[in-house]
């Protein structure tokens, strides 16, 4: 037996091994590539619930400063707020208030998204704050 002849009858089996770790790197990042996607699709939400968030608080805002033109907002010291429930029930879990104090308003609303964050849970109740003066 010649040493050519012996090495190759100890070779067998490489290519299978190389073929089993470029699976294993190629699995790899196939998972990290879908797990980017999931938090892409996930921080998507989240901008959008946020932008419609502004804009329903920017309404609320709009709707209270065209009622103070027509001076109407303060009456008997209340001021006349628009019907913030329903606008904050367009978002999931919404809720909704408005705060005034020396004609400057603070409109808040809630609202739950889907999240996998630290603490294991799958809710996450977001706030989002706009001030403005009437």
């Amino acid at each position: 037996m010649t040493t050519s002849e012996f090495y190759r009858g100890r070779e067998t089996g490489v290519g299978l091994i190389e073929v089993l770790v470029t699976v294993l790197v190629l699995s790899t990042a196939l998972m990290a590539l879908a797990a980017l996607q999931t938090r892409s699709l996930q921080y998507n939400s989240s901008a959008y619930l946020r932008s419609q968030a502004n804009i329903i608080a920017y309404d609320i805002l709009e709707q209270m400063r065209a009622s103070s033109t027509a001076d109407s907002v303060v009456k008997g010291g209340a001021v006349v707020e628009p019907d913030v429930e329903a606008l904050a029930a367009q978002l999931p879990g919404g809720e909704g208030e408005v705060e005034c104090a020396a004609r400057v308003c603070t409109v808040r609303l809630v609202w739950s998204e889907p999240t996998a964050n630290q603490a294991g849970d799958d809710i996450e109740k977001t706030t989002f704050e706009y001030v403005s003066r009437i």
